[in-house]
């Protein structure tokens, strides 16, 4: 079922984002305010909205800048934060998250985003939009404010699977570096690998393993790999990708939420102490509305499962309508440049290059495989 709203066959030109609105903690009018922060912004981008129709119609109605660029597809359950993924597996079919993936499956949508269950969406994902070929584990990742010339770094997994082993941290390291490739044209990324020290004797034991192979396998791959990096690296220069296991790495960015919260907390209460704070804050209000911006989590609210036949976004639950539409933004971003076939192309090369050298140590001489243009 759909609502009065679809858009005509002269919008078919747009890239549709297929949005689950019923999946954040503050329900579907934050979702609906974001895509259309996201469509006042953008004439390219369209929407198939869903969730229960009586809800989403009147919400959609009252936005003029969606008029035409919605269509809303009736779907009477939802996602709830507590239901377990293998419940949703087996029981998703009706819900919002399960009829946004649909679309994509489909076709009908060129990417998706959803503020919902982060491990119902996970699975949900990989049921209906499965894993590409060669990946063992689809990777969360997400962009990490840096003091790198492009401003960000990517950082993975942060929470698809709290386990790594050694093959899946050099997949991560692989997606990871198209992920930064096509998102901001850096041809020849910096790759570390998180560990409690630089060293190469520290850490666990798949994480030594992992050092080796993604060494490997890094000029083959056309990135440079800088090794063991810590904690304080994430927003740092040293790297531009970020490779960890979701255990660490979920751990790691809820710190830096908290951190850029109690940050902008601190800050406030400074400078409302006193009535010469007060005016050193109107004094320096062009440097701190600078400073607000960069460390506001909700600018690089968004994070893509890489690994699957289809652009998958995970939006913060709690997310408000400006980190809803840059989830949005995201999810257009990596749909437009067509990412989902690139990486599809790069793991697959990946695995060639990785046979080609396992038939060739067998026959006991060196590879002679070429990457040709990975992305």
């Amino acid at each position: 079922m759909t609502g009065n709203t679809a858009p005509s066959q002269a919008d078919a030109r747009r890239t549709v984002i297929s949005v689950d609105a019923m999946g954040g903690d503050a329900g579907p009018a934050v979702v609906v305010a974001g895509i259309a922060k996201s469509a006042s912004k953008n004439p390219d981008i369209g929407f198939l909205l869903h969730g229960p129709i009586e809800q989403l119609e009147p919400l959609v109605a009252r936005r003029k800048t969606l008029k035409g660029r919605v269509e809303i597809r009736d779907a009477r359950d939802v996602v709830t934060m507590e239901d377990k993924p293998s419940q949703v597996m087996r029981n998703g079919k009706g819900t919002s998250m399960w009829s946004a993936l649909e679309s994509v499956r489909s076709g009908e949508a060129d990417g998706v985003v959803s503020c919902g269950n982060t491990g119902a969406l996970m699975a949900l994902s990989m049921l209906r939009l499965r894993k590409l070929p060669g990946v063992n584990r689809p990777a969360i990742a997400i962009l990490w404010p840096s003091r790198n010339p492009q401003g960000f770094n990517v950082m993975l997994d942060v929470g698809a699977d709290v386990r790594a082993d050694a093959e899946d941290l050099l997949q991560y390291a692989l997606m990871g570096t198209s992920y930064i490739r096509n998102s901001m044209d850096l041809p020849c990324p910096r790759v570390g690998l998180l560990n409690v020290g630089t060293e190469e004797h520290k850490g666990r034991a798949e994480l030594k393993e992992a050092y080796a192979l993604i060494s490997q396998n890094a000029e083959k791959a056309n990135f440079e790999f800088v090794g063991f990096v810590e904690g304080s690296d994430i927003p740092g220069d040293i790297a531009d990708v970020i490779v960890t296991d979701g255990f660490t790495g979920n751990v790691a960015i809820k710190t830096g939420e908290g951190t850029a919260s109690l940050l902008r907390s601190a800050m406030r209460e400074a400078f409302e102490y006193s009535i010469l704070s007060r005016l050193a804050a109107l004094l320096a209000y062009t440097s701190l509305s600078r400073l607000s911006k960069r460390i506001d989590p909700r600018r690089v609210n968004g994070g893509v499962f890489l690994g699957l036949n289809g652009t998958v976004v995970k939006s913060h639950g709690g997310a408000d309508a400006t980190g809803v539409s840059a989830a949005v933004k995201l999810a257009f971003l990596l749909a437009e440049q067509g990412f989902a076939e690139k990486l599809a192309a790069r793991v697959a090369s990946a695995v060639e290059l990785a046979q080609d050298d396992a038939t060739s140590a067998d026959a006991g001489g060196p590879g002679d495989s070429e990457t040709g243009s990975l992305n």
